[in-house]
């Protein structure tokens, strides 16, 4: 049997734990990210839409830094929005200048749904893993 290489960050362990799933796995050169929510530490969704927004990516860097990446080594985006028609500017007014960085920008896939467990925005990435060092 296969053993997944999955990746924590430090903390965070209540949502995982209670809906049984991996934050990141690694595979083949790749990191495959879970979806991303702004959760607080006890697996709570923060209220605030834009606090919601900046959190889902303080959880989403810290996922990526357990595994040696970046949000620069992202290739691929998947985004959730509940109602985007009314929350896409305001989330994109936050995620394009304090989190996309300049360009090349990754791929991005944009879906609205009516359900998010609680919460209004969900990122799910796929990063390339940094190159092994040497030595």
């Amino acid at each position: 049997m296969n053993t997944r290489d999955v990746v924590f960050p430090a903390g965070r362990q209540a949502l995982y734990e209670r809906n049984h799933y991996s934050p990141a796995v690694r595979s083949n050169g790749m990191l495959f990210v879970s979806g991303q929510v702004g959760s607080r530490d006890d697996g709570s969704p923060e209220p605030d839409l834009e606090a919601q927004v900046r959190l889902a990516f303080k959880n989403l860097n810290a996922v990526l830094e357990a595994a040696n990446c970046t949000f620069d080594d992202v290739v691929d985006v998947t985004i959730f929005i509940v109602d985007p028609q009314t929350h896409f500017e305001k989330i994109w007014s936050v995620v394009v200048p304090e989190y996309w960085g300049s360009a090349p920008h990754p791929t991005v896939t944009a879906v609205g749904v009516t359900w998010l467990y609680g919460f209004q925005f969900e990122i799910k990435v796929i990063a390339k893993l940094p190159a092994p060092s040497a030595g």
